[in-house]
């Protein structure tokens, strides 16, 4: 038995004290600890067993799809096809020549860093668990619900549907994650374009169900661990949003999960990963595919990533959303009931990164 586990009371308090040090994972680790604390341990269950490969590298043929947006327009029929084979099938891609500099990019991952980097007194100024608060830094959204921790602190700032105030943002990352974010909001614009297409439906059906209206970007930082077979970065999850395009760094641990397999999703130089969402999922009635994923630890690192959810998140919104209903016909009935947004990211946040996919209890009643 793992000592940490053996009651509930010792493992809240360990929990208690990670939690009011608002110093996140890092501050563990500039302790200079040599064991991995028995809060991000990972349960037995957790730990492989029924899942393949789970915590482990993978040596598979299989790569992930590339797919090329430097002409949009002269090869639109085949980017199309290319973004339907890969959320048909796996819910995952890279994309290349998205058109976002690389400078753009590097200065984001630099800045990303240098704010997870700054002494602790300056980043717990910005340590919340208030849900309302449009930007703070964090670890573990789901520390108190989930069995073990992650080895990973974030960054969470909404940038969308309301413009953020560049004032509330931490002045190391202020002006890069403004650039940054409007940049990665033109390509989300483009590539619901596509998957509407994708769908055969007109251009601007995915933009007028507002799911490009909101997006919040999520700056990662995974220290080096110095027991990565004990924890995970991340553990298995799918995405609460619509559609998620990820910057992340030369580390790598990114794996997805196909055919009951988990696929490494290395770096590419220059390339953005996209993958779908749980709501994409939802309103395509299934054609699409929200996958699970899940981030390694490392001795190496530390690892940065940017994600870039779209999503409105918290913002009010009367709008429901269900399977479109031009996908659906006698011989594909809907799958899932309608829900709001607030509703779908309340059942997620409560149930936590515990392995088992949030779209399961918004299914129809057979």
């Amino acid at each position: 038995m793992i000592s940490g586990y053996t009651a509930n009371g010792d493992r809240l308090q360990q929990l208690k004290a990670f939690d009011e040090s608002k110093s996140g994972v890092k501050g563990i680790v500039d302790k200079g600890i040599t064991k991995v604390p028995p809060i991000f341990v990972r349960p037995p269950e957790f730990s492989g067993g029924d899942k393949p490969n789970s915590g482990h590298r993978t040596r598979t043929q299989f790569s992930v799809p590339v797919v090329d947006l430097a002409d949009t327009v002269g090869q639109r029929a085949d980017v199309v096809a290319g973004v339907r084979r890969a959320a048909e099938t796996v819910g995952f891609f890279q994309v290349v020549n998205h058109g976002i500099p690389k400078r753009v990019l590097d200065e984001m991952l630099a800045a990303a860093r240098g704010f997870h980097e700054l002494p602790r007194e300056v980043k717990s100024e910005y340590y919340s668990r208030e849900l309302p608060r449009k930007v703070k830094f964090g670890s573990n959204f789901d520390l108190y619900q989930s069995r073990f921790a992650n080895w990973r602190d974030s960054l969470f700032c909404v940038m969308g549907p309301e413009p953020l105030d560049p004032q509330e943002l931490p002045l190391i990352c202020r002006d890069i994650t403004m650039e940054y974010s409007e940049n990665v909001h033109k390509m989300g614009v483009t590539l619901f374009e596509l998957l509407s297409e994708a769908l055969g439906l007109k251009p601007d059906h995915l933009i007028g169900l507002d799911c490009a209206k909101g997006h919040l970007i999520l700056s990662h930082y995974y220290p080096p661990c110095p027991e990565p077979e004990l924890t995970m970065g991340t553990s298995k999850h799918s995405d609460p949003d619509f559609l998620t395009i990820l910057l992340q760094d030369q580390i790598g641990g990114l794996q997805v999960l196909y055919e009951n397999q988990w696929i490494d999703v290395p770096p590419v130089p220059g390339a953005l990963v996209v993958n779908i969402g749980d709501l994409l999922q939802l309103v395509s009635n299934d054609r699409f595919k929200s996958v699970e994923h899940q981030v390694l630890a490392n001795h190496a690192g530390p690892r940065v990533s940017i994600a870039c959810f779209f999503t409105l998140h918290l913002h009010p919104s009367t709008r429901l959303y269900g399977p479109i209903k031009e996908l659906l016909s006698e011989d594909r009935p809907p799958v899932y009931k309608e829900t709001s947004l607030k509703d779908f990211i309340a059942y997620y946040d409560e149930k936590g990164l515990d392995g088992n996919s949030a779209l399961t209890y918004f299914k129809c009643q057979r």
